[in-house]
């Protein structure tokens, strides 16, 4: 949960950041121009770096290197899988914005709307309506990701899995049991977003 909150309002912000650039920069003079350039540069290495390289190894180097002197492993985790989370919102939602009618943004415009107003109420609503179902799609696999905590010592499901195994001598039945709890968690989040696809298709 925490992931997903954190994955949420960054991929919101890198996304804003990025199609403003996508959609204005040629139009943009000056230190503004400047220094969206510069942010987005930034985006790009951020998303490139981190949706190319496995999660796991990102994961251990915030636990072993980046936040060594803190145990603190759930926190840790929330904050990994938080920041992978958020490369893979960010170009969601950036594909729901470019894909709304530029002629809808001029439109508004010429009416008076700002461009943060724009954005707010014209453009962000139809982008998220049609990126929801890929949004869904991203955390149910969020939360199969989550398994590899068990890799920095966080007493996850697959955590326990293994720790009853070893104990028991007998990992068939934990790892068994582990398979099935994630498939009923995942199978009860894909039936929400199939409710949710069939509400979006209504209204």
């Amino acid at each position: 949960a925490m992931a997903t909150l954190m994955g949420i309002v960054l991929g919101v912000i890198i996304a804003l950041l990025r199609s403003t650039w996508d959609k204005n920069g040629h139009a943009m003079h000056g230190i503004a121009k400047f220094s969206l350039r510069i942010v987005n540069a930034f985006c790009n290495i951020y998303l490139t770096v981190i949706r190319g390289t496995p999660v796991l190894v990102q994961l251990m180097i915030w636990y072993f290197v980046v936040f060594a002197s803190s145990r603190n492993g759930l926190m840790i985790a929330a904050f990994a899988f938080g920041i992978n989370s958020g490369a893979y919102v960010a170009e969601i939602i950036r594909s729901g914005i470019m894909a709304v009618d530029a002629g809808q943004m001029e439109a508004v415009r010429s009416l008076g709307f700002g461009y943060v107003a724009t954005m707010r109420f014209i453009v962000l609503p139809q982008a998220f309506k049609a990126v929801l179902p890929s949004l869904a799609n991203e955390f149910i696999v969020l939360l199969k990701e989550t398994s590899v905590a068990a890799f920095v010592s966080v007493a996850d499901l697959t955590y326990a899995g293994n720790v009853v195994g070893g104990v028991s001598y007998d990992y068939l039945f934990p790892l068994l049991l582990t398979a099935v709890i994630y498939l009923a968690l995942v199978m009860f989040f894909t039936n929400l977003v199939g409710k949710l696809e069939r509400r979006l298709r209504t209204s």
